[in-house]
């Protein structure tokens, strides 16, 4: 039995082929719910995003995970096969930890692929498909990531215009937790503006969009964490002296935000100081408005900028996490292999307490008849001596006849000094 990773993502599949081949939640329970009465493949955790679906399995072989895979789908496995990578064991482990770090992510170093994967995981122990086994291989790779998170710099730059937006924001404004902050127009950008924020911890957002569906939809998204306020888009001017934070993308072809506009909010707010972020093109607000005292105003460019830079500063950072998730998986099949080693020591040693048993009763059988017991004592200990090297003994004989003669002179090193250790006096206590 083997760990196995397998799977697709945006590197090998289009995106038709990664919907094809996706799971949500609710579909992934009730097919992993039928896996444990699966008597070849009962112990497996599947993790489905956006971009990628990747099984991660103990099985005999790899093909038994594709055919699951492509059956599940309900497509052919032909379909899969110039678009599907696979990993065994060691490079399996060290897979997975590169995905749960976020250095095999679409965006290198994002975080939310670690709470994706621990999810999946939770969703196959529910559909109890989750042997211990199994479940020590994903604590460690959660020790792992969280390692690559903390002791270098991977994640720590921002790399996306939603979360530049919000690290900007930490930047000018000490206190987080007091911010309001205003999203002008509830796209996709400013919905990643609003939920970076609301996750940093600000007081409250106001979204404002020419559209009431869109606006609740966000609220509904981020209620849970933060206070919120759907503003009519008519009456964004008369509020904009309520925000701290103003993220502007509205995709207008005219400006939206003028001069004036901020000139009154600022005397309104007593000429506390405000940070406006205009991510559209055209523009959505008034380039003069960086001339108020008070204001700092950026735009994409400005942006883009950070952004690239930080981007190289992940992947300098990346070469670092790189090797640390490889030494990471070294520690992790070492400590699988040690526990392989216990369970065989542990059955070795009864068995040799079976045969020890089983000779120290004929022993006794012979005294009891009336044998010399020295005699039937010399021959008890030859036998159990006899009984208990035959496996060394076979071991040995095997690598040497072997053509790599490194497997041999290891053993024979290794006897050597433990026969050495054996031989030293023992220290009085």
């Amino acid at each position: 039995m083997s760990f196995f990773a397998l799977g697709v993502n945006h590197q090998t599949a289009s995106v038709e082929l990664r919907e094809r081949i996706a799971f949500n939640p609710e579909r992934l329970s009730e097919v992993l719910s039928t896996q444990n009465h699966n008597p070849d493949l009962h112990d497996m955790v599947v993790v489905s995003t956006c971009n990628r679906t990747e099984v991660y399995a103990m099985a005999e072989n790899a093909d038994m995970v594709l055919d699951w895979l492509a059956r599940s789908n309900g497509i052919d496995v032909k379909q899969l096969l110039n678009h599907v990578y696979r990993y065994e064991n060691a490079d399996a482990i060290t897979h997975l930890m590169r995905v749960a770090s976020g250095l095999d992510s679409l965006m290198l170093g994002e975080p939310q692929i670690l709470g994706q994967v621990k999810t999946a995981l939770s969703l196959a122990k529910d559909a109890h498909v989750v042997s211990p086994h199994l479940n020590r291989i994903f604590d460690y790779v959660f020790y792992a990531a969280k390692r690559v998170r903390s002791e270098t710099a991977v994640g720590s730059h921002a790399v996306s215009m939603g979360y530049a937006v919000a690290q900007l924001a930490l930047q000018v404004f000490s206190q987080p937790e007091k911010l309001t902050v205003m999203v002008v127009a509830a796209g996709e950008m400013n919905s990643l503006v609003a939920k970076h924020l609301a996750e940093m911890g600000v007081a409250k957002v106001l979204i404002c969009n020419r559209g009431h569906e869109r606006a609740e939809k966000l609220a509904q998204e981020i209620a849970h964490r933060v206070d919120v306020e759907i503003i009519p888009f008519h009456q964004l001017a008369e509020n904009l002296y309520r925000a701290d934070v103003i993220s502007s993308c509205t995709g207008s072809l005219h400006q939206v935000i003028s001069f004036n506009d901020v000139k009154t909010a600022l005397k309104k707010r007593r000429y506390q100081q405000m940070l406006m972020v205009d991510l559209a093109v055209p523009r959505d607000i008034d380039s003069k408005v960086e001339n108020l005292d008070g204001v700092f105003l950026y735009g994409v460019d400005d942006l883009q900028t950070v952004i690239e830079e930080n981007l190289a500063q992940r992947r300098q950072a990346a070469v670092e996490a790189e090797v640390m998730v490889n030494q990471l998986a070294t520690q992790l099949m070492t400590r699988q292999k040690v526990r392989e080693a216990g369970s065989t020591i542990q059955a070795y040693r009864e068995k040799s307490q079976e045969q020890s048993q089983q000779e120290l009763a004929l022993a006794m059988e012979r005294i009891q008849a009336g044998e010399d017991a020295s005699q039937v004592m010399q021959e008890f200990s030859h036998r159990l001596t006899q009984k208990l090297l035959h496996p060394t003994s076979i071991l040995l004989r095997e690598a040497a006849q072997a053509e790599d003669p490194t497997h041999f002179e290891w053993l024979q090193e290794n006897l050597d000094h433990i026969f050495e250790q054996e031989r030293k006096p023992k220290a009085v206590k």
